[in-house]
């Protein structure tokens, strides 16, 4: 889209005085124009955009997903190894390591 829509409302509302219309049709055609620019300058202008992004979002959520679960598999060896050492310490505390020899 080009902005010759835009143009011709903005002369319209110069020739004859800006109405309410003219303003809100105005609005909608820049909003348009832009989001148009943006999308073309983002690459995400074509037909395959939309499965483009709703791609990268699946890839976002499986990523997250991953960092979640890694996280609570890490802090889960954290608590069972600082378990571990609490055990061994109140053993050898208690004279278990006598109990060895």
């Amino acid at each position: 889209m080009s902005g010759a829509i835009l143009a011709q409302l903005i002369a319209q509302g110069a020739e004859r005085g800006v109405d309410l219309i003219t303003l809100r049709a105005i609005a909608e055609e820049a909003g348009e124009l832009g989001a148009t620019r943006a999308l073309t300058r983002l690459g995400l202008s074509d037909d395959a955009a939309q499965q483009d992004v709703a791609e990268l979002r699946a890839l976002l959520a499986a990523w997250r997903d991953t960092k979640k679960s890694a996280r609570k598999a890490v802090l889960g060896w954290l608590i069972r190894l600082a378990g571990a050492l609490l055990l061994t310490g109140i053993a050898f505390k208690l004279g278990v390591g006598a109990w060895a020899k």
